[in-house]
């Protein structure tokens, strides 16, 4: 199967107003996949909202320490109405995230125990929620 370079150049020219060197410089066998996923599933309106995906982005990247996709994600969640409040908190669940999964595998905490507490915590919370009202999530009940 042979790609058509110039036609996915033009449509990422007309989408951006120009084709980053990093894409023009990817090989031709992985253009049409990379260019196909990014604008039929991250750019594309789909069961997540554009922000929820860019703020996801910005989780994985601050895992993965990648300062391009940390720049990319931060600035397309912002133009798909991210707050600096919702991107911190992004960063600090991956965070928080990585946090615990390092605990738990370095320890070697049993998987079938971890997964049996988790299901009954779960469990409690709903049996415990307070009604959610309209707009707003469900919150466990103090007690």
């Amino acid at each position: 199967m042979t790609t058509n370079v110039k036609a996915i150049h033009k449509e990422i020219g007309d989408m951006f107003g120009q084709v980053p060197g990093w894409v023009r410089d990817l090989p031709e066998s992985a253009l049409s996949g990379f260019w196909s996923s990014m604008r039929d599933f991250q750019l594309a309106e789909t069961a997540l909202p554009n922000k929820t995906k860019e703020l996801i982005g910005i989780a994985v990247a601050g895992a993965t320490r990648c300062r391009y996709c940390a720049l990319f994600h931060a600035e397309a969640a912002k133009l798909f109405g991210a707050t600096d409040t919702e991107i911190a908190e992004a960063a600090a669940m991956a965070g928080h995230t990585m946090y615990a999964s390092t605990f738990l595998n370095a320890v070697q905490t049993d998987y079938a125990e971890f997964r049996r507490e988790t299901l009954e915590m779960i469990a409690y919370v709903r049996q415990h929620q307070a009604p959610a009202k309209p707009g707003k999530q469900p919150q466990a009940a103090a007690h």
